[in-house]
């Protein structure tokens, strides 16, 4: 697949959280230990693993996945759910647990114009 072709086809997945100072620890754990996984798949192409450091932004913590298509995606999230199922951890339970807002999408790339 070309490098272009390879862009057009790329799906993000992009997630977004409002994390209280004190659930900051225990939520990087979890996305630790998810990346971890994630980045083992086939499709993976990278990730990233951002903090707010300045600005009125929402969201102080933020993670982006680039998968190589929507059929890797597809794929990888049966393999996600059954190790979550294995160590028995819940990211929705973890997530209204510890008070996090979380805004949680697939993404394409807009077209060049």
């Amino acid at each position: 697949m070309t490098t272009r072709n390879h862009q057009a086809s790329s799906v993000f997945r992009v997630d977004k959280f409002v994390v209280p100072a004190e659930a900051r620890e225990e939520i990087l754990g979890k996305v630790r230990m998810t990346h971890e996984l994630l980045r083992r798949q086939d499709g993976f192409v990278r990730d990233f693993v951002l903090e707010q450091f300045s600005g009125p932004g929402e969201f102080n913590i933020v993670t982006m996945v680039e998968w190589e298509s929507q059929e890797a995606v597809e794929k990888v999230v049966p393999i996600v759910k059954a190790a979550h199922e294995r160590i028995a951890f819940s990211p929705q339970e973890t997530i209204a647990r510890l008070g996090v807002k979380a805004d949680i999408a697939n993404y394409q790339r807009v077209p060049e114009l």
